[in-house]
């Protein structure tokens, strides 16, 4: 997927095709995160889709849930999809980061081997 030390820098299109995929990546995993926090609220405290949907979306934003849970299943859950947000947070970050770094990283050793 990466070109190796050796290898010569890969073109612009090659690195813009790459930045489309660990973008595409990056969605699915933020889509899919949304979608269990959506659904995890409507089933645990009952909340409508868009209650749901909006609870999910603020603890994934950082901000913090809306309502206020009632049962202890959705404290619970509630909590465990805070530290769960916090960590898809960090592996996307590192996701949409990795082409990037990994271009200039190669393009400055690239300099050094010259």
């Amino acid at each position: 997927m990466y070109e190796r030390r050796h290898h010569p820098l890969a073109p612009q299109e090659h690195f813009l095709a790459r930045i489309v995929r660990h973008g595409a990546l990056a969605s699915l995993l933020m889509i899919g995160s949304l979608l269990v926090g959506i659904l995890g609220y409507h089933w645990l405290e009952g909340l409508s889709y868009v209650d749901a949907f909006v609870n999910a979306a603020m603890l994934m934003g950082g901000m913090g849930p809306v309502d206020t849970m009632h049962s202890d299943a959705a404290k619970l859950f509630a909590g465990c999809y805070a530290l769960y947000c916090g960590l898809v947070l960090l592996v996307v970050t590192g996701i949409l980061a990795a082409p990037v770094l990994h271009r200039l990283l190669h393009q400055f050793h690239l300099s050094d081997d010259e």
